[in-house]
């Protein structure tokens, strides 16, 4: 299912307290997101248990229970994780991973709130939860039927709530520094290969075994814990940031001219992770236009092409990834820029070719 809209985690509570009080309710977002964490946090808020069920292991008498005779007839009996006397929140996560009889097993469950004779206790919530399947995530299409007894929420990634909710939550402040800068490392889309990639879970994973490393840890340590978690450009990156709070090496120091580019082969993620900060700054502090460009920006600009200059004589490859476009072949850096750049380092622009 595609998202028409998307909400972020902060705005989640509100929304369910609205939703699944009155109507079952289904959320949608990728892996690692952080949606179970959220159904049980906001189960606590109503002071409700939350009764977790997964569709991948499932099968449907785990739903409508198995048959007993009373008084000459057969009665089915649910599952006593399900038929409970108290009212609380049944959480029925990867559902639209499960197979196509236990999704209809839980027709009744969804609509009616009941199974067979009986009836969830008033005041029980329903909400479901589940992956795309742009995702490359396991995921069945679901039935017109299913999707028409359920409100569709479609939830999304966000830096700024994340980090909130980490400063309260012990997150190594290597991770919270380190994404403070670079929001846009928190998540990325699952690749269509088996390998890492990052998402508020795994970065939470890398926080849990750097404070189980401690002091200790090793660089060659930390390239497997960040490699085994994140995206490897992420990956890179964070280990590059880490290096720069280890060292003297820093992009404001490199700027000021009071540090030069690090030109070690086994300084190399370092070097992709000042260039990438690089960037980032000359995209904020480049004009669009050059016409009445101040007297700072046209030091700046100056001081950019100087710093293109050595930094190419270290790395052809790591000076383009300045000037790049973006994943969508659009200029990132002001275009009067990147023609004096092809003017000045001709070879950079025969790189990209």
């Amino acid at each position: 299912m595609q998202a028409a809209v998307t909400v972020t985690p902060a705005r989640l509570p509100e929304l369910l307290l609205g939703l699944a009080t009155v109507r079952p309710v289904f959320l949608w977002g990728a892996p690692g997101i952080g949606k179970s964490s959220l159904v049980r946090n906001f189960a606590d808020s109503l002071g409700l248990e939350c009764v977790s069920l997964l569709g991948t292991q499932l099968a449907p008498e785990d739903l409508i229970g198995v048959p007993q005779i009373r008084d000459g007839r057969s009665v089915f009996c649910p599952p006593e994780s399900i038929a409970r006397d108290e009212p609380y929140c049944l959480f029925l996560d990867e559902l639209n991973a499960a197979t196509p009889d236990v999704q209809k097993a839980f027709y009744s469950l969804i609509l009616d709130r009941r199974i067979g004779t009986y009836e969830l206790p008033k005041g029980s919530i329903v909400i479901g939860a589940g992956n795309r399947a742009t995702d490359n995530a396991l995921a069945r299409p679901i039935a017109s039927a299913l999707v028409n007894r359920l409100t569709h929420v479609h939830l999304d990634a966000s830096a700024k709530d994340w980090l909130v909710w980490a400063a309260e939550n012990g997150i190594h402040p290597w991770i919270t520094d380190h994404l403070t800068d670079r929001p846009d490392h928190l998540w990325s889309k699952p690749p269509k290969t088996e390998e890492p990639f990052s998402t508020p879970r795994s970065w939470h994973m890398l926080s849990d075994a750097l404070h189980s490393f401690g002091q200790d840890l090793d660089e060659e340590t930390l390239k497997v814990l960040a490699h085994g978690t994140l995206t490897p450009a992420h990956a890179t990156a964070f280990r590059g940031y880490v290096k720069i709070v280890r060292s003297r090496f820093g992009i404001e120091a490199i700027l000021k001219g009071e540090a030069r580019w690090p030109h070690r082969l086994q300084d190399r993620d370092l070097l992709y992770y000042l260039a990438e900060s690089f960037r980032g700054r000359l995209v904020k502090e480049l004009p669009a236009s050059k016409e009445h460009m101040s007297a700072n920006g046209r030091q700046t600009a100056y001081r950019a092409k100087s710093l293109l200059v050595q930094l190419a004589e270290i790395s052809v490859e790591v000076a383009q990834s300045v000037i790049a476009s973006d994943a969508d072949g659009n200029p990132v850096l002001p275009a009067w820029f990147l023609v004096e750049a092809a003017r000045d380092m001709p070879r950079l622009v025969e790189a990209r070719r």
